[in-house]
């Protein structure tokens, strides 16, 4: 059945953790965000519903999905890695239902006595973590700042960094919606033509959006490539690997930043490391 209404991040703690265990007890913020809408049948307008448009790119489902994960975690329930993977602790493993309002009321008192001063009494006007924040300011440079020049020839290196060769931006030469192409070389042996879009966009790209894509790539490359600052809705994501259809990858705001972060393009990361083997981790596997 299809959800219409905004849910509450409350509401969204079980649906993770559900999600988790279907994705074998770890996942990316892709593979959770997509395996729950699966499981709650949001609708596309809920889905493509921004949570502040003059300021970044994500969905307001998104932004309650990311809090629900900031509770579990403070819960004990969740942990997640410097690359952005989110697993369940030992603790949730045999746990099938959690009750949500008794996980909001330990954390609002764990907030309260580690900071008492600083905390806010409403969630919604709290600080994200520090991985949130540096993607909503990346995200408004990147909408923002950039013109659509900017961001094509910023695609570009992209592409050029990870492997691409041959890297050609045409997109203002009115081609079909076809912003540019190149050719991914595989570890020196194998290459694929591919024409690629880049969509400088605070909303959700559609279904339509793909199927015109394609309509214009057809017969003329191996694969496509859509890079979004924004996102896409489900029914886009589905369009994009339709059997007998010719494959679209599809990269959206969050693959984007965290690939700017691991190239190094305009985000750097400032860590002192203290290496530890966690042998319990390991024994919990």
């Amino acid at each position: 059945m299809t959800t219409t209404a905004l849910p509450a991040f409350h509401d969204l703690m079980n649906p993770l953790l559900r999600a988790l265990r279907m994705l074998g007890g770890s996942g990316t913020n892709e593979e959770i965000y997509a395996k729950i809408v699966e499981l709650t049948g949001f609708s596309e307008e809920i889905l493509a519903h921004l949570h502040d448009p003059e300021k970044s790119s994500q969905t307001e489902v998104g932004y309650r999905l990311a809090w629900a994960r900031t509770y579990l975690r403070k819960y004990g329930l969740l942990e997640n890695s410097s690359r952005g993977v989110w697993s369940l602790t030992e603790k949730a493993k045999d746990l099938e239902v959690v009750d949500s309002d008794e996980v909001v009321r330990f954390v609002r008192n764990l907030d309260k006595q580690e900071a008492p001063k600083r905390r806010p009494p409403d969630e919604t006007t709290r600080e994200f973590s520090e991985e949130e924040r540096w993607k909503d300011k990346l995200s408004a440079v990147l909408t923002q700042k950039l013109d659509p020049a900017g961001f094509e020839r910023l695609v570009q290196r992209i592409l050029r960094e990870s492997g691409f060769v041959q890297v050609e931006v045409t997109g203002r030469t009115g081609d079909g919606g076809i912003d540019g192409k190149g050719i991914a070389r595989i570890h020196g042996f194998m290459s694929f033509h591919v024409l690629f879009q880049c969509k400088r966009y605070k909303g959700s790209v559609t279904a339509g959006d793909i199927r015109d894509f394609r309509g214009a790539m057809v017969g003329r490359a191996d694969k496509g490539l859509f890079i979004t600052t924004g996102s896409f809705t489900p029914a886009a994501v589905k369009e994009a690997t339709r059997d007998g259809a010719p494959p679209i990858d599809l990269v959206d705001g969050d693959d984007l930043a965290q690939k700017l972060r691991e190239l190094a393009l305009g985000v750097k990361t400032e860590l002192v490391q203290h290496v530890t083997v966690d042998e319990a981790w390991f024994e919990s596997l």
